[in-house]
């Protein structure tokens, strides 16, 4: 039972379900699902899709992964920044509208559910960690600036179209002139009231006398009102025809479930676009859980998470979805309004699917402009320009990938942004540790702490020279290894010692091993010993299986002070 409950996560906490668990999680998702609907509509037209597809995408991908997910808060569903990569890359293979473009963002999320669940199955979550944190927020960031501009449009009632700011630049510029004025009112009234609700709105409400709770469930309804207020403006104004685009007739009821038609080009076309949105979904999500989770004392699997994940876009995908992921505002609000486990996701499932039945009629009169605005508000909370100062101050060589990020996704297009991001991360990487930090080391007067000899004042010997390498040791960085203490060595003509102290090697690759064979050779034929100190366990177990120490001139000490106390036959070492 306990190992099917780990895979079935549902299984451990539904044995512990009570009445009070039951109230929590019903409360919790009402206010996700008011939340939720303006949302689910608003993310799917930023895909490309119809309104709907945002509904059937927010229905059993919930339920899913309230079966195999281990965050009892994580609310997953269509978001933003995936929702724009969906549109990215289905963009280049069908036209929106069609046929051909829904099946694709079905195959899309069926691809990348599976990519998710391989991962979790075979544990390949440390994947996603070659999407460093500065790469990630330059991505959300550019993302959300790009996702606001291409909602302009939307908001002046203009044709415009583009995938990266340049191009949408160019069609508002070009199409400024045919700016429809009652959609221009809608867009950017509703844009100055969800700012409102989201700034200030309760504040005024407590300070009116609501509680707090009930403060904050109003202030989460804000979108709804807009949409509510938008819809009867529009009918009761008759603004179709007046140029205002409204989505248009919505079909009542559920989807019948139905796999995606698998196109083996199609497949080959989006595998890599479904690669990385499975990767920077996951990251996403497991941040958001983990810090939710830690709020409670409680954890989170993180492989498990991948194959929760998984699930929910397959479940997706047959319900003529697209992509989802855990959300950070929904899974915020899922937890501030009380969500004590994933049934919440289920009641929230529900509502949605409740509201597919009988409220889509209502939603043919709702200007495209209020669900604009809706994108804008929430994506505009993205853009962390906090953190690009943070990385900025701390590390240049972290802020040109994240730089990189922000750029190559504005200009040249989204997929390409985040591999630039990635690749110049790697190569970075690679370039700092090709060239690690190196410390001649003395020992500190009176103590068995050793220290760089440029930075404290420390004892050496003329006979030793101790060096402290700060880095593992693999390809990149052995020739620099060797070129160093070769330096080294020529700078001391009464050198009898070299002591290498591995106290920050964690690993010694194969080339790494015989470029210190290759060092112990030369300082053999110069008459030096060549010792190590301080090796860690499970690099000594790695040394043990070869030669090395067999052919090692020198010893291998438990500590860079026994070294020096067993080395040193100087009457008296001289101080730097």
């Amino acid at each position: 039972m306990s190992r099917l409950a780990d895979y079935l996560p549902i299984l451990d906490w539904g044995r512990r379900y009570s009445r009070a668990t039951l109230t929590n999680d019903m409360v919790a998702a009402i206010i996700v699902t008011i939340m939720l609907i303006p949302q689910s509509l608003a993310y799917a037209m930023l895909a490309g899709l119809p309104a709907e597809i945002g509904l059937y995408a927010s229905i059993l991908p919930l339920v899913a992964y309230a079966a195999f997910g281990t965050s009892r808060t994580l609310a997953v569903g269509p978001v933003a920044v995936v929702s724009l990569m969906t549109a990215s890359a289905i963009g280049e293979i069908a036209a929106q509208g069609t046929p051909a473009y829904l099946a694709a963002a079905m195959l899309l999320a069926f691809l990348s559910g599976a990519m998710l669940i391989a991962m979790g199955l075979f544990k390949l979550g440390f994947v996603a960690n070659f999407l460093s944190h500065p790469v990630i927020s330059g991505f959300i960031t550019a993302s959300g600036l790009l996702i606001a501009a291409g909602q302009l449009k939307y908001l002046l009632g203009i044709p415009a179209g583009g995938h990266t700011l340049p191009q949408i630049a160019t069609g508002l510029v070009e199409n400024i002139g045919s700016i429809n004025l009652p959609t221009l009112a809608i867009g950017t009234s509703v844009l100055a009231f969800l700012y409102f609700v989201r700034l200030r709105l309760k504040r005024v409400l407590v300070a009116l006398g609501l509680s707090a709770r009930m403060a904050d469930i109003t202030t989460k309804a804000g979108p709804v009102a807009a949409v509510a207020a938008t819809i009867l403006a529009a009918t009761m104004l008759d603004l179709g025809p007046q140029g205002v685009a409204l989505v248009g007739a919505i079909p009542q009821g559920l989807p019948v479930p139905a796999l995606p038609v698998f196109d083996l080009e199609l497949i080959r076309m989006l595998a890599v676009p479904a690669l990385l949105i499975s990767l920077i979904g996951f990251v996403e999500s497991v941040s958001v859980a983990q810090t939710l989770a830690a709020k409670r004392r409680q954890r989170i699997v993180p492989d498990q998470e991948l194959i929760g994940l998984g699930v929910a876009n397959i479940a997706s995908a047959i319900s003529s979805g697209y992509p989802v992921t855990g959300g950070f505002a929904r899974s915020v609000v899922n937890f501030d309004a009380g969500a004590e486990t994933p049934a919440a996701g289920i009641y929230t499932a529900i509502g949605i699917a409740l509201a597919t039945l009988f409220l889509t009629p209502l939603l043919a009169s709702l200007p495209q402009a209020t669900l604009a605005a809706t994108i804008i508000v929430a994506v505009l909370s993205l853009v962390n320009v906090a953190a690009i100062r943070r990385v900025w101050a701390y590390s240049k060589v972290d802020f040109s990938a994240m730089a990189a990020t922000i750029l190559g996704t504005l200009f040249v297009g989204v997929e390409i942004g985040v591999v630039m991001g990635v690749v110049l991360s790697l190569l970075l990487h690679l370039y700092r540790t090709s060239r690690p930090h190196m410390a001649v080391v003395g020992q500190l007067s009176g103590t068995e702490h050793f220290r760089n000899v440029e930075r404290h004042v420390v004892e050496t010997s003329p006979e030793i020279l101790s060096v402290r390498v700060d880095e593992s040791l693999y390809f990149a960085n052995t020739r620099y290894l060797e070129d160093r203490i070769a330096a080294l060595v020529a700078e001391r003509p009464q050198l009898k010692h070299v002591v290498l102290m591995c106290s920050a090697v964690n690993i010694i690759d194969a080339s790494a091993l015989e470029s210190l064979e290759e060092i112990n050779h030369r300082l053999k034929d110069a008459g030096i010993t060549f010792h190590l100190s301080e090796v860690k366990g499970p690099v000594m177990d790695r040394l043990k299986r070869t030669h090395f120490l067999e052919c090692l001139t020198g010893k291998v000490f438990l500590s860079q002070y026994d070294a020096l106390r067993c080395l040193d036959t100087t009457d008296r070492p001289s101080t730097r």
